[in-house]
């Protein structure tokens, strides 16, 4: 069989399996190609265009056997293959970190603007790095910039250690274990950069089960899922430079938050290759709306 008509074979499989598609691609022929084409170690950035290339017995059977699992496990087939595509570049992934997909990886290619002026940056933080995929690709398209990237797990520190060394950027991201700005040195930043868990406790069972297959520190923030944005709220002004940004992802989670805080000028950005939850804050605006995050935060202590 040719690789087009493997792929026509598998993306059947995956459909009837009845798979959700939501890291990396959407769609099951998608997933199919991604599947196929890494089995042959063809690339994945669009270049491959061999479609009637013959698929050896032993290449076949490696495609067979991941289809196979990707319907048994019903993980994330980045998970299965090790590797995941994010802002144009290959990152390694264990069950340890979440699949990058971030809508973020839009405002990086376009190097923030217009929210900041590129070659004025010289300092980003990224929480809740993961994989480390944010302050890589980061650190890639603005080669300016140096960047602190931190993490509460130890385990998603690795893989990140492991794609910072990929990519050889060990002079210009540290990575630093902490739980949000906790462990920070004191520090100034241009721009802070999260993406936080944001998932309420509540709802973690429902989704499907390629993102339970996802470690759960990565996802859920509390009863309602605002635990942590609302301590990086309270937090960055504290660590960003007097004319930084925040910009922050909350995904699901968006509608929960301006409910919460209707005082706070949130700028939700919109994304041409899809994706929402992202919000922009100024350091000033940070600064204003300090009153009402810390209010809201002291509330819900009282109430727990």
């Amino acid at each position: 069989m040719t690789v087009a008509e493997w792929i026509d074979r598998i993306s059947a499989q995956l459909d009837q399996a009845g798979l959700h598609f939501g890291h990396g691609t959407d769609n099951a022929r998608d997933e199919a190609a991604w599947l196929v084409l890494h089995t042959i170690g063809a690339p994945l950035d669009g270049r491959f265009t061999d479609w009637g290339k013959r698929v050896s017995e032993t290449q076949a059977a490696d495609i067979h056997r991941l289809a196979e699992e990707r319907c048994r496990s019903g993980g994330p087939l980045a998970y299965l293959t090790g590797r995941a595509w994010f802002a144009g570049l290959e990152f390694e992934v264990t069950p340890d970190v979440l699949v990058p997909r971030s809508p973020l990886a839009e405002l990086i290619l376009d190097e923030f603007r217009p929210w900041v002026e590129p070659g004025r940056l010289r300092r980003v933080l990224d929480l809740c790095t993961g994989s480390g995929c944010i302050a890589i690709a980061t650190a890639v398209h603005m080669p300016q910039v140096q960047v602190d990237a931190t993490d509460i797990s130890p385990a998603a520190l690795r893989v990140a250690a492991n794609n910072v060394a990929r990519h050889g950027l060990a002079d210009r991201v540290r990575l630093l274990q902490s739980d949000l700005f906790q462990s920070i040195p004191p520090c100034r930043y241009d721009l802070i950069v999260a993406n936080p868990p944001y998932v309420a406790c509540g709802t973690l069972a429902a989704l499907p089960r390629e993102y339970r297959s996802e470690p759960s520190l990565g996802l859920v923030s509390g009863a309602d899922g605002l635990d942590a944005v609302l301590q990086i709220l309270a937090q960055a002004p504290h660590y960003l430079a007097p004319d930084g940004i925040l910009v922050c992802e909350v995904g699901e989670s968006e509608s929960r938050l301006v409910s919460v805080l209707p005082e706070a000028p949130f700028l939700w950005l919109e994304f041409e290759r899809g994706g929402s939850g992202v919000f922009v804050l100024t350091r000033a605006e940070l600064d204003a709306a300090q009153p009402a995050v810390t209010a809201l935060i002291r509330e819900r202590e009282d109430v727990a």
